[in-house]
């Protein structure tokens, strides 16, 4: 299956809780690539092997995450991107990169 640009037409669009701290919060890590699986899943019919990011996602607008995805021994980078955010409910796009991780 493949899951760069060309199958995602359109960048996902989501909305994950926000875990709140001192600051604005934050979307964790682990939340983040669960997501990202999830709603490629939905999009291409097939989930990726395995996602990982390598921090958290900042609960505000514009703050954006590479994290990596890989399926059939291929890694391509997903950037999610903050679009809103609305009390606990973060928005964000997720654009998979057409060329593998790392080129």
């Amino acid at each position: 299956m493949r899951y760069g640009r060309g199958v995602l037409a359109a960048a996902v669009l989501t909305a994950v809780p926000v875990m709140a701290g001192c600051g604005p919060g934050t979307v964790e890590k682990d939340e983040l690539a669960e997501t990202i699986g999830r709603r490629l899943e939905q999009k291409v019919g097939q989930r990726p092997d395995e996602v990982t990011c390598p921090r958290e996602l900042p609960a505000e607008v514009g703050a954006s995450v590479k994290c990596e995805l890989t399926a059939g021994g291929t890694a391509l980078d997903v950037t999610t991107s903050v679009t809103s955010v609305d009390g606990g409910d973060v928005k964000f796009d997720i654009e998979v990169e057409e060329l593998p991780a790392g080129r």
